[in-house]
């Protein structure tokens, strides 16, 4: 099948290994272990290998003296199931068949030692019908592309299924995977969030993996990694397309040995996680530039999720500032009431003209920002930052000042045009004084105005502005 990489799919398809589907099949897998006399056994599996043998850490635990300690697995190939032997002592056999390697197919027999097991599939198919709800978990939206994506995340959550959630910065990816982790079986269980963009290069490989005592210079203790942390329940890597390119076929190992090991150590410790991804990159195109592993791609994207922007869907604004205003603790009083509950139709009016680069990320920092400085029970379209509200606040003398400062519209060009040149000269100005603020130290001033770092750095660039220690984290 030829595969295209110009394009990521669109946030209401799923895709499902080397497809791009409206409806997701989930490989299954049985093992049925049936002696007459005895109670029929049933072993089913959704994950990718499955582990036979004595040892106590396979996935199929068989006794008997003919019985390798890891006798034999079943891989899931693509769309196949794939047995191989594992070097065992007596064999692995097919169908009364000593084999190697060989595909199964439903109803055949494995003889492992002297035991046997017989084979089926039971494939599980999901067709994803838009949510009749404005919410999921902790994501709010009203409008049909985020009722699709409930719909996916509904019948997802629950399965082990992994899952890529793209989309650009501040699109919520975080507060997705956070719902998929809620809603599955897991939620009881860990959640670990790895952010691949931030963890220094010569650490990332000991993060995630761990390391043994002596590994490297200041390894003085055996430690675990985020994988071992987030043993029964899941992982989250975002920005996994900045994994860098030596360490992408460890993680596929991961992906499909369900095992790890640490830096420094020869063993290989069993780990059962759930893996979702996040990226603000076109991991296709990063595919075709080779920056990215194709089998890592399809590994991860079993199910691919775009999360749209804030500008694609404009008519979940008014519905998320109230979200805002009714969940964020900086609108919460002492006595822990809510302070401000309306926001004016005005305010309404000037956050659906704006354009968000930033996204839900940005919203929320501007309703932050609103609740800070309104005096009033509600929040206005002067409490709105002046590149929002498109209006500029004019200084007046002090002995003419009156409690409120008067705001004068830029009406002396068409909207569009003062709009746009508004939004330049504000954004010059803001950048300039927050760089300057933090002393030209990039990290920092990302974080005081509530921005992405990559982000901020683009912002910088477009107007021809630098920091002057961009590159210091201290």
């Amino acid at each position: 099948m030829s595969r295209s990489f110009d394009q990521e799919p669109p946030s209401t398809v799923v895709s499902s290994q080397y497809e791009r589907l409206r409806d997701l099949r989930l490989r299954k897998c049985k093992l049925i272990r049936d002696v007459p006399g005895e109670e029929t056994v049933e072993y089913t599996f959704e994950q990718p290998i499955i582990h036979i043998g004595t040892r106590a850490d396979n996935e199929v635990v068989l006794d008997g003296e003919s019985v390798s300690r890891r006798h034999c697995c079943i891989v899931l190939d693509g769309d196949q199931y794939l047995l191989r032997d594992l070097d065992s002592t007596n064999g692995t056999y097919l169908n009364r068949i000593q084999i190697r390697e060989a595909y199964l197919t439903p109803g055949c027999i494995l003889n492992i030692g002297s035991i046997e097991l017989r084979f089926q599939t039971e494939d599980q198919h999901l067709r994803f019908e838009p949510s009749k709800a404005d919410s999921c978990g902790h994501i709010v939206g009203r409008s049909e592309r985020m009722r699709e994506i409930f719909g996916v995340i509904e019948q997802v959550a629950p399965t082990n299924t992994t899952v890529v959630l793209g989309g650009e910065t501040g699109t919520g990816k975080e507060v997705a995977a956070r719902t998929l982790h809620e809603l599955s079986q897991r939620s009881k269980m860990p959640f670990v969030v790895v952010d691949c963009g931030s963890i220094p290069e010569h650490l990332i490989e000991s993060e995630l993996f761990g390391h043994e005592r002596g590994a490297f210079t200041g390894a003085l203790a055996a430690r675990q990694g985020l994988f071992e942390l987030a043993n029964g329940g899941t992982i989250f890597l975002d920005e996994i397309g900045e994994l860098r390119s030596e360490l992408q076929p460890k993680l596929l190992r991961v992906l499909e040995q369900r095992e790890i090991r640490r830096v420094g150590g020869s063993r290989a410790i069993k780990v059962d996680v759930r893996v979702l991804a996040a990226t603000n990159r076109n991991l296709l195109h990063e595919v075709k530039e080779g920056r990215f592993r194709e089998d890592l791609y399809y590994r991860l994207a079993v199910v691919h999720i775009r999360l749209p922007s804030l500008r694609e869907r404009k008519e979940d604004i008014p519905l998320l500032a109230k979200h805002f205003l009714r969940v964020g603790q900086f609108n919460r009083s002492a006595e822990d009431k809510i302070r401000i509950r309306k926001i004016e139709n005005d305010a309404i009016d000037a956050m659906m003209n704006y354009d968000w680069p930033g996204n839900v990320r940005e919203l929320l920092n501007v309703i932050e920002r609103a609740c800070s400085l309104t005096r009033a029970d509600s929040i206005q379209r002067k409490d709105m930052p002046e590149h929002v509200s498109g209006v500029r606040i004019v200084s007046v003398a002090p002995e003419t000042q009156t409690a409120e400062p008067t705001i004068e519209p830029a009406v002396d060009q068409a909207f569009k045009d003062a709009k746009e040149a508004w939004n330049s000269q504000f954004e010059r100005t803001y950048l300039a004084e927050i760089i300057e603020r933090n002393d030209g130290n990039i990290t920092r001033a990302a974080k005081d105005a509530g921005l992405d770092r990559k982000h901020l750095r683009r912002l910088l660039k477009k107007h021809n502005l630098h920091g002057d220690s961009a590159d210091r984290d201290s």
